[in-house]
C-alpha cells in the first residue's frame, strides 16, 4: 500500500507546493525508483514497486503531454471504468470474473459454470469487486472534470480510494463466504447443499 501511495503523494504534494509539472513528475518517479532500490537492496520482491513505477510513468506521460497535472490521474480513472465495465459485462452474460479465479484454483477454469448456485455466488463476489472501481470513477471523474486545477483533491482521493477500498471489498467477500451459504455438494450425493 505504501509503495502505491508514496509516488502519488510525492507528485501531488510537489505540484501543490510548486505548480511545476516536470518537477512533480520527477519527484513521483524518483520516489518509485528509491523504493525499487530499497527492495533490491533488501532482496525482496520488486513486483509491487515495478507496478507502481509503470503506473507513475503512464501518469507522467499524460500530465507532461497535456501540461495539466490533473491529467496524471486520468489513466487510473479510465482503468477503473474499464475494469468495472468488463466485470459488469461478465456478470450480465453469466460468466462472472470470480468464477475464473475459482477455476484457476481448482484446475478446471469452467467447471463452476455447471452449478447455478456457484454462478450466483460468483456473480455476487464479482459485484463486490465492481464496487470499488465504480466508486473511484463516481468520485474522481467529477473532480477531474471540475474547472480549475483539481490535482490537490485527486491525489488524496486516489490514495484513500485505492487499497483501503480494495481491502474492504476483499474483507466483505471473505465475510460473505464465511456466512456458511456457499453452495457445496452435499456429502455423498453430489447435489448442491449449503456449507
Amino acid at each position: 500500500m505504501i509503495e502505491a501511495a508514496v509516488p502519488t503523494l510525492g507528485f501531488t504534494a510537489t505540484y501543490v507546493a510548486s505548480k511545476d509539472i516536470k518537477l512533480s513528475v520527477g519527484v513521483g518517479i524518483g520516489a518509485a525508483v528509491v523504493l525499487l532500490v530499497l527492495r533490491i537492496a533488501q532482496r525482496t520482491s520488486v513486483q509491487f514497486v515495478l507496478n507502481s513505477l509503470v503506473g507513475i510513468a503512464i501518469a507522467a506521460f499524460f500530465a507532461l503531454r497535456s501540461g495539466k497535472a490533473e491529467d496524471a490521474f486520468l489513466p487510473g480513472i479510465m482503468l477503473n471504468a474499464g475494469y468495472a465495465a468488463a466485470m459488469i459485462f461478465s456478470i450480465a452474460v453469466r460468466w462472472p470474473l470470480v468464477g475464473f479465479i475459482i477455476g484457476s484454483v481448482t484446475g478446471d477454469p469452467t467447471a463452476w459454470r455447471s452449478d447455478p448456485g456457484i454462478v450466483k455466488l460468483c456473480s455476487r463476489l464479482t459485484w463486490l469487486l465492481v464496487l470499488p472501481c465504480a466508486l473511484r470513477v463516481a468520485v474522481q471523474y467529477p473532480i477531474y472534470l471540475a474547472s480549475g486545477d483539481q490535482s490537490g483533491l485527486l491525489g488524496p482521493a486516489k490514495i484513500v480510494m485505492g487499497w483501503p477500498l480494495q481491502v474492504a471489498a476483499l474483507a466483505t467477500m471473505v465475510w460473505l463466504l464465511a456466512r456458511g451459504r456457499t453452495p457445496l455438494p452435499a456429502d455423498g450425493d453430489g447435489g448442491p447443499g449449503r456449507a
